[in-house]
C-alpha cells in the first residue's frame, strides 16, 4: 500500500526541464513543443532573456533565467534548479567541451543535446559513458537531424538491402528560413579544412564546403550542394559495416551565396587565415537581405545505394519536403520525443551514447504532420 502511495505521488510530480539556449532559434522551439504539458515543468535557460521570441517572453508558463553556460558558477546555479532532463540548444557545438554534460549529470539530470559537431557526437560515449552509468541517468548527444533522424530514416530502408553499400545525405534549407548565428558559425568553422569521409571503400580527404556536387530533391529542385564535416560520417561506417561511401551535402537555394561561401572556404584552403566564423552573425544578417531570391520551401534526401534482396542493384531515395519556412522544427524534433519519452517513463536505459536506434522513423512521422511536411520513398534499379 505505502509503495502504491509513492508510485501516485511520483507520477503526480511534473518533471523539471532546463532548456538551454532558451531563446534561441532551436532552444525556443524546443520550449515551444514542450511547454503546456501537464507533467512538464518548464525552464529556459541562456545569456539573453531579453532576446527571447515574445510568445516565450510572455509565457508565465515558462520560467526565464539568465546564465552562461561558460560562467564559473554555471555547475552550481544548474545544480540549484534542480533539473530532471536538460536539453543543451546552445550551439555551435564544434570545439565545445563537455562542462555541460557533466554539470547535467551532476544535478541528477537526463542529458539531451542538438548537436551537430562530428567529434563532439562521436566521441560523446567515450568520454561521458562512466559518468552517466554512475549517476543513473541518460545521456544523449546528436539528438536532431544528425544522425538522429537520419538514422532512423536508413534503419527503416537498409532491410531492402541485400548489401547497402553507398549512403548520400543532403540538406536543402530554404533560403527564408531563420538560420540562427550558432547554426551559421558551425558551418563556418569547418569550411576550407580538411576532414575524411567514406568513399569507394577507402577514407580519403575532403574540404568543408567544396566537392561540389549537383543534387535533385523532388519537390525542391536541384542545387550545387558541398561537402560537410558531420557526424553521420564516423557514426555510419560503424553502424553499417557493409558500407562504401557514405557522404554529406548542404545546399543552400541561392546560387551565388553559395558560390560565395564555396570560394570563402577555397582561401582557407590554400592557406589564408580566414576566420570566417567570426563573422557568422553579420554574414547571417547580410544573407537575409537576398530573402526575396528564395522561398520558404526547404528539404532533406537520403539517398542509399546497394544490392538488392533480388540480386539487382538498386537504389532507395527517401526525401522530406518542408514549407512554410517550418524546416528548422526538424532539428529540434528528436530531442523533444526523447524528452516526452523521458517523462513518461518509456526509455530505461542508461549511459552515454550518441542518438542512434533510440528513435523510429515511424515516430517522426507524426511531427512532419503536425508541420504539413511531406516524405516520400522511390525506389531505382539498374
Amino acid at each position: 500500500m505505502l509503495l502504491l502511495f509513492r508510485s501516485a505521488i511520483w507520477l503526480s510530480v511534473s518533471m523539471r526541464i532546463v532548456v538551454i539556449g532558451g531563446y534561441g532559434n532551436f532552444g525556443a522551439r524546443v520550449c515551444r513543443a514542450l511547454v503546456g504539458h501537464a507533467d512538464v515543468e518548464l525552464t529556459a535557460l541562456g545569456r539573453h532573456p531579453e532576446h527571447a521570441p515574445p510568445d516565450i517572453a510572455d509565457d508565465s508558463r515558462i520560467q526565464k533565467i539568465r546564465l552562461d553556460v561558460a560562467s564559473a558558477d554555471f555547475p552550481e546555479a544548474l545544480r540549484r534548479l534542480t533539473p530532471q532532463i536538460v536539453i543543451h540548444c546552445a550551439g555551435p557545438f564544434q570545439g565545445q567541451s563537455y562542462r555541460v554534460v557533466a554539470a547535467s549529470l551532476t544535478a541528477g539530470a537526463h542529458y539531451l543535446d542538438l548537436a551537430d559537431g562530428r567529434m563532439f557526437v562521436a566521441h560523446f560515449a567515450e568520454r561521458n559513458n562512466a559518468a552517466a552509468r554512475s549517476a543513473e541517468r541518460l545521456a544523449v548527444s546528436g539528438a536532431s537531424t544528425l544522425p538522429a533522424l537520419s538514422s532512423a530514416v536508413v534503419d527503416n530502408l537498409a532491410d531492402r538491402f541485400n548489401r547497402l553499400q553507398e549512403i548520400e545525405l543532403v540538406i536543402a534549407p530554404a533560403q527564408r528560413a531563420p538560420r540562427g548565428a550558432a547554426t551559421v558559425a558551425g558551418v563556418f568553422s569547418y569550411a576550407g579544412k580538411p576532414f575524411r569521409w567514406l568513399s569507394d571503400g577507402d577514407w580519403v580527404t575532403a574540404f568543408g564546403w567544396q566537392e561540389l556536387r549537383r543534387a535533385h530533391i523532388s519537390g525542391v529542385g536541384s542545387r550545387w550542394a558541398a561537402a560537410c564535416d558531420v557526424p553521420d560520417l564516423e557514426l555510419f561506417p560503424v553502424r553499417y559495416p557493409s558500407v562504401e561511401t557514405v557522404e554529406f551535402r548542404a545546399a543552400l537555394e541561392v546560387g551565388f551565396q553559395h558560390a560565395a561561401l564555396w570560394g570563402a572556404a577555397m582561401l582557407r584552403r590554400v592557406g589564408l587565415p580566414f576566420r570566417i566564423e567570426r563573422c557568422a552573425a553579420q554574414l547571417d544578417r547580410l544573407a537575409s537581405l537576398f530573402d526575396g531570391l528564395g522561398t520558404e520551401r526547404g528539404g532533406m534526401l537520403v539517398s542509399l545505394k546497394g544490392i538488392g534482396q533480388d540480386g539487382r542493384k538498386m537504389r532507395v531515395d527517401w526525401s522530406l519536403i518542408a514549407d512554410d519556412n517550418h524546416g528548422p522544427e526538424i532539428p529540434c524534433m528528436a530531442a523533444v520525443l526523447l524528452a516526452k519519452k523521458l517523462v513518461r517513463s518509456e526509455i530505461t536505459m542508461r549511459g552515454a551514447m550518441p542518438c542512434l536506434g533510440l528513435l523510429t522513423l515511424a515516430e517522426f512521422e507524426p511531427e512532419f504532420a503536425r508541420w504539413g511536411m511531406s516524405t516520400a520513398i522511390q525506389e531505382i534499379y539498374a
